[in-house]
């Protein structure tokens, strides 16, 4: 019996400890942005089509819930997530600024993922997701940043 409830402890503790290694996704830019310059961290955009896009779908799956991804997002990355979903519920005010974002940075496709300076900068911009894995998802997000860097 002791044994049960130290295991069933363990996981628990387990479990806990994975939900808290899980980066903040924010859904307001300005807040984004304001805690990227303040932890000098660049800003990940994914605009994405949550519950209704296949490839949306599978870039979180094998990509952006990945500990590969989790662990590089919590060091270099405010995360925002711009979702248009079909079922989901969202309040008017969050389609309408996620519809303006989508506009300023003439989204055409999804999932696409923009990589943003603190200040706004469009570091980089890439619609579609072909499979890659995170270590080489990772790679192109830490190419574009770095070039920002150097120049």
């Amino acid at each position: 019996m002791k044994r049960a409830m130290m295991m069933a402890l363990m996981v628990l503790g387990m479990a806990t400890l994975a939900q808290a290694q899980t980066n903040e996704w924010f859904t307001d830019l300005p807040k984004a942005q304001s805690k990227a310059a303040s932890e000098k961290k660049t800003v990940f955009m994914d605009f994405t089509g949550s519950d209704w896009c296949p490839p949306c779908k599978a870039l979180k799956k094998n990509v952006l819930s990945s500990p590969e991804f989790e662990a590089y997002a919590k060091k270099n990355l405010v995360l925002v997530e711009v979702d248009f979903p079909k079922s989901k519920p969202q309040s008017e005010e969050l389609k309408k600024a996620n519809e303006e974002l989508s506009k300023r940075f003439n989204v055409e496709g999804y999932p696409t993922v923009i990589l943003l300076s603190p200040e706004g900068k469009e570091l980089s911009k890439a619609t579609g997701y072909g499979g890659e894995s995170p270590k080489a998802f990772i790679q192109k997000l830490d190419t574009a940043a770095k070039k920002e860097k150097a120049s």
